[in-house]
């Protein structure tokens, strides 16, 4: 039997990829069971009707990145100009977004999981998804992280749907404690559905023509032929040179990975042994160059590929073109000891609040989400993907693989390009380099700051410091999993997460 090691974001996840590889499952399979239950069961985190991208570089084989991200809605809709539904929401220091029916993007997390499965997996489709089921019949408790987004997003959002409002809330409307089971009415009935008919059903049948037309009486663009139309596409991921590693990460038409590229080698220079004031003084104006670089070019772009080419073709002749001056995403990262690897990130935005009557599922805001989307309901032509700053990755160094990502909205990849830091050129164990605290560069209409960790050594910078007491769940929730024949298995969670791994055994 193949042994897994598996980081994800809560221990019934965890426990989910260990059953999966007790039952002959290799990375991919734990990866994906894992990722289901996560999707599922972290409610206002994320949600199975949103979008993901999967990162897999097998034993032998070149990686690859599978992009199940939303797309635009809207191919045959004679609607011209639809309603948003502001809302504004104290979380994180105040946010507005867009929900309802016209925000959310076409659905591509069944889509990637199944091509993943077929592709890569050993494991039958329907056996990734009992431990699923099995929590959605009996109930699951809902997550520190979960609890805490849905107290801003409760009832602003969650009270859209009255089923959804139903299984978050008490009788007297009152978010349920942390810790309580939670039954979300018809879930399990759609989950058994695809586990057993696949992602055919989602995209073509009953829960389809659900989604659509609750979608379509509440004056949104989407159509039946938007879901049919929809295709997880293989891509070529990036790839970058860190201290003998090769690093995959995700292309255009994502940002992220582009921007972790760009990161890595613009500090992988760096000559310090570790992060002394100087060094982090330089991380700072890395991550200013690179951030301000993507607000300014990347974000208003038409062409994303072009625009990430040329970025990364300055990159690699020394040529930088500048000067250094959502809640709710989820990670799982799984390796198993025949060199196997798999990351996968989803995402719903922060949710539209909306979940089609008989179906359990709530549906995504990602059209809405204008920081990461400023052109907002009029993102794009139908069918194209929307940008994305999820981070999936695989690494390898000869025979030693590594899988890691993490959730954090646009601090996905300053955590994720902290972590490789840490871990290649510092040379840190897995766990040191993730609870190591970390800095984020935040880009604000009032003036630039830099917000940081306690133990961070801040006495050289030019910028404002917003110092944080302890850690926080603001600077992500990496989550990696390593293997290397030698040593075995390293695998860690973040500390400012909740999270959950296992290791199977033969």
């Amino acid at each position: 039997m193949t042994r897994v090691a598996t980081a994800t974001s809560s221990q019934i996840a965890a426990d989910a990829a260990l059953e999966t590889a007790q039952a002959g499952g290799n990375a991919v399979d734990c990866a994906i069971a894992a990722a289901l239950v996560t999707m599922n069961m972290e409610p206002g985190v994320c949600a199975l009707a949103g979008g993901t991208y999967i990162t897999v570089w097998t034993a032998g084989s070149d990686p690859v990145v599978i992009d199940g991200n939303v797309a635009v809605p809207g191919i045959g809709s004679k609607i011209d100009t639809p309603q948003p539904v502001v809302v504004e929401m104290e979380y994180g220091g105040g946010v507005q977004t867009l929900v309802g029916a016209s925000s959310v993007g076409v659905p591509g997390t069944v889509a990637a999981l199944e091509l993943a499965s077929q592709r890569y997996g050993v494991a039958a489709w329907s056996q990734l998804f009992t431990p699923c089921i099995r929590h959605a019949k009996d109930g699951f408790p809902l997550t520190r992280s979960g609890h805490y987004y849905l107290g801003y997003a409760g009832h602003r959002i969650y009270g859209r749907s009255a089923d959804g409002f139903a299984a978050l809330h008490d009788d007297e409307g009152n978010l349920r404690p942390r810790g309580e089971l939670i039954q979300v009415p018809h879930l399990a009935d759609s989950l058994e559905h695809i586990a057993q008919e696949g992602a055919r059903i989602f995209y073509e049948g009953e829960l389809a023509h659900a989604i659509v037309s609750h979608i379509q009486e509440n004056g949104g663009r989407m159509t039946l032929e938007d879901m049919r139309e929809y295709r997880a596409i293989p891509r070529e991921p990036l790839l970058t040179e860190l201290c003998g590693w090769q690093i995959a990460s995700n292309p255009p038409p994502a940002i992220g990975g582009t921007v972790l590229a760009a990161m890595l080698r613009l500090f992988r220079d760096a000559s310090a042994a570790n992060l002394d004031e100087a060094t982090v003084a330089q991380l700072v104006a890395v991550q200013h160059a690179v951030l301000r670089y993507r607000r300014d070019r990347l974000d208003l772009t038409h062409d994303l590929a072009e625009e990430s080419a040329a970025l990364l073709a300055a990159l690699n002749t020394g040529q930088f073109p500048g000067k250094y001056q959502s809640a709710s995403t989820v990670h799982t990262s799984a390796v198993d000891d025949e060199g196997n690897a798999c990351a996968i990130t989803a995402s719903s935005g922060y949710g539209a609040g909306d979940m089609p009557a008989g179906t359990g599922l709530w549906l995504n805001n990602c059209l809405g989400e204008i920081e990461l989307n400023p052109r907002g309901l009029e993102a794009a032509p139908a069918g194209r993907r929307l940008p994305s700053n999820m981070t999936p990755g695989a690494a390898r160094n000869g025979e030693r693989v590594l899988a890691f990502g993490s959730p954090g909205a646009d601090r996905i990849t300053t955590a994720i390009h902290q972590f490789l830091v840490n871990f290649l050129q510092y040379d840190m164990s897995i766990e040191q380099a993730i609870s190591a605290p970390r800095l984020h560069v935040e880009l604000r209409d009032d003036g630039d700051r830099v917000a940081a960790e306690p133990g961070i050594a801040t006495g050289k910078l030019q910028m404002p410091l917003h110092q944080f007491p302890e850690l926080s769940m603001y600077f992500g929730g990496v989550g990696a999993a390593l293997h290397e024949p030698a040593g075995g298995f390293q695998i860690a969670t973040d500390p400012r997460r909740a999270g959950g791994s296992s290791v199977s055994n033969r």
